[in-house]
């Protein structure tokens, strides 16, 4: 509930700085936010995936052959600074009903994440991400 004193509202997110996007064609998106917006590859994990950042924003690129009728859009992601306030935001969500759509877990790259649907059914990854950490670090 809006303005309730939960451990979910002392927790504050960094920033709204990762999107991951469905596509079909990952070589065309790459040579647009690379090419041409100045994007930089962060990973490229194998021939499906692509990671770019600028400056401390994470952008996804995942390949599928059809988009849903989801749309192109796969996820948003909100960053935290530490893998424990994920822990505690996801406690506390899940006390609230929030449904769980995939629990917390550590990724191949060092972030640690975990994905919860909103009342609309969007998924929100809840991530702490070093590279955003670091960014935000270096704000202060």
């Amino acid at each position: 509930m809006p303005g309730s004193d939960t451990s979910v509202s002392k927790v504050k997110p960094i920033g709204l700085r990762h999107l991951a996007l469905r596509v079909r064609d990952l070589r065309a998106m790459e040579g647009f936010y690379v090419g041409l917006l100045g994007f930089e590859v962060e990973w490229r994990p194998d021939p499906d995936n692509l990671y770019l950042t600028l400056r401390g924003d994470s952008l996804a690129l995942h390949r599928a052959d059809t988009i849903a009728p989801r749309g192109s859009l796969d996820h948003l992601g909100i960053a935290y600074s530490t893998a424990r306030d994920v822990d505690i935001t996801c406690q506390g969500l899940a006390a609230a009903g929030t449904r769980m759509v995939e629990p917390p877990r550590q990724h191949r790259d060092g972030a640690y994440s975990a994905t919860v649907a909103d009342p609309e059914g969007n998924h929100l990854q809840l991530i702490c991400h070093p590279p955003i950490v670091a960014f935000e670090q270096r704000q202060d």
